[in-house]
C-alpha cells in the first residue's frame, strides 16, 4: 500500500524522464518562437521517484534530472498524489478503502484471518530493509527475525499470531530509522491501539520517512554530481554535434551579436585576454532580456531557459518596486525617511498589486492606478500619524502620475533602475571568483535582498554552464 512517486512536468502531467539527447533533440525542435510562452519552462520543485535519483547518483545516467539537482536548490523529492476531484483521485480513494475494509473483515472473523495482515507486514519489512545502509548488518537480521513471512504464517495457521507485538516491533524500528522531526509521527503511533488504523497510520508515516531519506540523499548527492555532471553533458552534447552540425547556430548568433556589442564590431587584438569572459558575461545578462516569443534560445541553455526566464520576470517586477519606491521617496522627502516597517508595507503592497504582471490577464493601467491610489492612501495615514500634514491634492495627483507613468518601459526612472540593476549583476558575476559581492547601487537598497538571491542564482547558473560549454561556446566566437 506503499505510495509512488512519479516525475511531474510543468504541466502537472505524469511524464517518463527522457534521455538526454532525445530531450535535447526535442527541445532543439521546440525552440520556435510561440506566443503562448508566458509560464517559465521549469518550475520548483520537479517531483521524481526515488528510483530514479538512485539511478542519477549511482551513474548520472539522466543528464536534465542530474542537472535540475544541480541547479535547483529547490529540488525536492515528493509523493505523486491526483488532482483533486479527478476521476483518478477517487478511484484511488475507493480501492483504499476496500482494501482496509476487507482488512478489517478479516480480522473480525472467528477466528481471525491474517493473508491482508500478512502482505502488508511483507511491505513493511521491505520498506525498512531498503532504510538500512550496506553495513548494518545486525538491524537487518533483527528485521528479517522478526518478520520471517512464512513463520508469521505458520502462527497465523495455530492460532498464536500476536499482531499487536508485530506492529509493536515495526514502530521500534521506524523510531531507530526516523529523522527527528518524526518523533511525534511514532509517539502518535504508539498510542494507536485498533490494528487496521494502526497499519494505516504505519503506512502514512513510512510514505514521509521515504519522503526525508529521498531529500536527504539529494542534499548529499549535489556535490559529488557536479564534476561527473559536467563531463557527462560535454560528451552528450559532443555526440549530438556530431549528429546535427548545425546545432549551434543560434548560440553563435547569440555570442556573435554579444561580441559586436562590447567590441562596438572592432577585431579582437591579442592583448584582450579579458575579452572572452567579458563577451561570456554580458551575453549572459541578455538572456535576462531575452523576448521568448520571437527570439531563438540558445541551444546550450535550452536546459535551462525556464529558469532565465523566471530570473527575467522577476526582475522586472523588482524594478517597478524599486522604481516606484523611490518615487515615493522622493517625493515625500524627511516625512518619511527612516520610518520603521513603512518601507516593507508598500513594498508588500506594489507587489501584490503587481503579482499578475506576466499574465494575460493583467491590466496595466488598472494595476498601476490602483498602486498609485494604495500608495497615496498609505501615505496620508503615516503623515497624519507622524504629526506632518497631508499631501496637497495637486501634489498628491503629481505623484499617482509618476506612479503610473512607471509601466512605461521608455519611463526615465524604470530605466536607470533597470540599468543599475544590470551593472550590479555584470558586478556581481565578475566578482564571483573572487567571492566578494559588488556594492549595491543606489536606488537599489529596497530590493537588496531579493535582487542579491537572484544574483546567486545567476551566478550558479552562469558558472556550471561555463564549465560544460565553455569549448562550444568560444568556438563560436573565435
Amino acid at each position: 500500500m506503499s505510495e509512488n512517486f512519479h516525475k511531474i512536468d510543468k504541466d502537472g502531467t505524469e511524464n517518463s524522464v527522457e534521455t538526454s539527447e532525445e530531450m535535447i533533440r526535442k527541445r532543439i525542435r521546440r525552440n520556435t518562437p510561440s506566443p503562448h510562452r508566458l509560464t517559465p519552462q521549469s518550475s520548483p520543485p520537479r517531483f521524481v521517484s526515488v528510483e530514479e535519483l538512485m539511478e542519477t547518483a549511482k551513474g548520472v545516467t539522466n543528464m536534465a534530472l542530474a542537472h535540475e539537482i544541480l541547479m535547483n536548490s529547490a529540488f525536492q523529492v515528493k509523493p505523486y498524489e491526483p488532482e483533486e476531484g479527478s476521476l483518478e483521485k477517487r478511484v484511488k480513494e475507493i480501492m483504499h478503502k476496500a482494501f482496509w475494509d476487507c482488512l478489517e473483515s478479516q480480522l473480525n472473523e472467528d477466528p481471525p484471518s491474517y493473508s491482508h495482515a500478512i502482505t502488508l507486514v511483507g511491505e513493511i519489512k521491505e520498506t525498512l530493509l531498503s532504510f538500512l545502509l550496506p553495513g548494518q548488518s545486525r538491524l537487518r537480521g533483527q528485521i528479517k527475525e522478526a518478520l520471517d513471512l512464512s513463520l508469521i504464517q505458520q502462527e497465523a495457521e495455530n492460532g498464536a499470531l500476536d499482531i499487536s507485538k508485530l506492529a509493536q516491533f515495526i514502530i521500534d524500528m521506524m523510531g531507530t530509522f526516523c529523522a527527528p522531526c518524526r518523533d511525534e509521527d511514532i509517539k502518535h503511533l504508539r498510542e494507536i491501539t485498533d490494528i487496521v488504523p494502526l497499519f494505516k497510520s504505519i503506512f502514512a508515516v513510512l510514505d514521509k520517512m521515504k519522503i526525508d531519506m529521498a531529500n536527504f540523499a539529494v542534499s548529499s548527492l549535489r556535490p559529488h554530481l557536479l564534476q561527473q555532471s559536467v563531463e557527462y553533458e560535454q560528451k552528450k552534447f559532443q555526440e549530438f554535434l556530431q549528429k546535427q552540425p548545425n546545432a549551434l547556430d543560434f548560440t553563435k548568433k547569440w555570442l556573435q551579436d554579444t561580441s559586436d556589442y562590447v567590441t562596438g564590431g572592432a577585431t579582437c587584438t591579442p592583448n584582450s585576454a579579458q575579452l572572452p569572459l567579458t563577451i561570456h558575461n554580458h551575453a549572459y545578462l541578455r538572456l535576462l532580456k531575452w523576448d521568448h516569443d520571437t527570439e531563438a534560445f540558445p541551444e546550450t541553455l535550452l536546459m535551462d531557459q525556464g529558469r532565465f526566464l523566471e530570473m527575467q520576470q522577476e526582475l522586472e517586477q523588482l524594478a517597478l518596486v524599486a522604481s516606484v519606491l523611490l518615487i515615493v521617496y522622493n517625493s515625500a522627502g524627511e516625512a518619511i525617511s527612516g520610518l520603521p516597517g513603512l518601507m516593507e508595507r508598500l513594498k508588500k503592497t506594489i507587489k501584490i498589486l503587481l503579482a499578475e504582471m506576466h499574465t494575460r490577464s493583467f491590466k496595466a493601467d488598472e494595476a498601476f492606478a490602483a498602486v498609485a491610489e494604495k500608495l497615496c492612501v498609505e501615505l496620508r495615514g503615516c503623515l497624519s500619524q507622524h504629526g506632518f500634514s497631508p499631501f496637497p491634492s495637486d501634489r498628491e495627483n503629481t505623484l499617482k502620475g509618476q506612479i503610473v507613468a512607471v509601466k512605461s518601459a521608455d519611463n526615465p526612472i524604470r530605466k536607470v533602475i533597470d540599468s543599475r540593476i544590470q551593472t550590479y549583476l555584470l558586478g556581481f558575476l565578475e566578482s564571483s571568483a573572487l567571492r566578494c559581492a559588488p556594492a549595491l547601487p543606489g536606488g537599489l537598497t529596497p530590493i537588496g535582498k531579493e535582487l542579491e538571491e537572484i544574483a546567486v542564482k545567476l551566478e550558479r547558473l552562469v558558472t556550471f554552464n561555463k564549465l560544460v560549454y565553455s569549448l562550444f561556446d568560444l568556438s563560436s566566437i573565435n
